[in-house]
């Protein structure tokens, strides 16, 4: 299939990209890098009367340190992400995950700023962010605003972003704990994943953890957050059966769909197996160890 008829427009900067859409409201879509756009419009599974290419608006550009925070521009690219010095130096969570996402041609292409504003539940950067207690900047015509990436996905490929508005930067605190760690399954290396977890974790010299954060995908109609799983590691160090525990606590949220792919069932048990790897590497990576 073919996409529908739509208008297009490319503008230069972000004022007349917001100009655009507070014009079109929505019925006007932005389109970046296309990963996950471009099939959707040719199974026209969106029919918008207008495309607003954004490639041109150089102001979404770039990954920049300012304050203390790690400020990264919509338009980066995927690949962008994962080779950015200050990403690997900072952030290695975003690397682990990135090199999960497709294969480098899509890399190139898709965009950081894209994927977070997709919302697809089992994709790697969403996870990510979310495990990284992140900051998203939206801009419309009246301004810009703030929001918690906690409060950012809504349900499945949707989030608080209104058609008048555009996600343009995401702020990760440049603080992070050392024990990082992402883990996915999927049926050959750049398919979608079937479920995935992203861990992060705090652990002092006696190797107790005094900060969790523990993030699992495909389970949920978005990102879940394993809140009580996080809770209960605080104070604890990662004995077997305080690993076994975490694991059953974290999955306990988890109401994964069946479909063509894999039965509900297989998605729970895939779910248990990533997040345990996730916190042992995790852990391992705190205490000074590979994971």
């Amino acid at each position: 299939m073919k996409p529908a008829t739509f208008d297009y427009h490319c503008p230069s900067n972000l004022e007349e990209a917001v100009k655009l859409l507070n014009e079109f409201g929505s019925e006007g879509k932005i389109i970046a890098g296309g990963q996950s756009f471009i099939p959707i419009l040719n199974m026209r599974m969106s029919e918008p009367g207008c495309l607003i290419d954004i490639n041109q608006v150089t102001e979404l550009k770039g990954i920049r340190i300012e304050d203390g925070v790690v400020k990264i521009g919509a338009l980066t690219t995927q690949r962008e992400l994962e080779q950015h010095e200050d990403i690997r130096k900072h952030i290695p969570l975003l690397v682990e995950a990135a090199q999960y996402i497709g294969h480098v041609q899509t890399r190139n292409r898709g965009t950081v700023g894209g994927s977070v504003a997709h919302a697809d539940p089992s994709a790697e950067l969403p996870l990510s962010f979310l495990a990284l207690d992140s900051e998203i900047v939206i801009t419309s015509a009246d301004g810009s605003r703030t929001t918690s990436i906690n409060d950012f996905f809504i349900t499945y490929l949707t989030t608080e972003l209104m058609p008048e508005e555009i996600l343009t930067e995401i702020h990760v605190p440049l603080s992070q704990p050392a024990g990082y760690a992402f883990e996915e399954f999927s049926r050959r290396h750049g398919d979608f994943a079937l479920v995935a977890a992203a861990c992060l974790l705090s652990v002092d010299d006696a190797g107790i953890i005094d900060q969790a954060r523990i993030v699992l995908g495909g389970v949920d109609a978005v990102p879940l957050l394993a809140e009580d799983a996080m809770e209960y590691l605080i104070g604890k160090t990662l004995t077997e059966d305080i690993l076994e525990k975490t694991v059953e606590i974290a999955v306990n949220d988890a109401d994964p769909d069946a479909d063509l792919h894999a039965s509900k069932e297989y998605r729970l048990q895939l779910t248990k197996v990533m997040t345990r790897k996730a916190l042992l590497k995790a852990y391992n990576r705190g205490l000074g160890k590979e994971g």
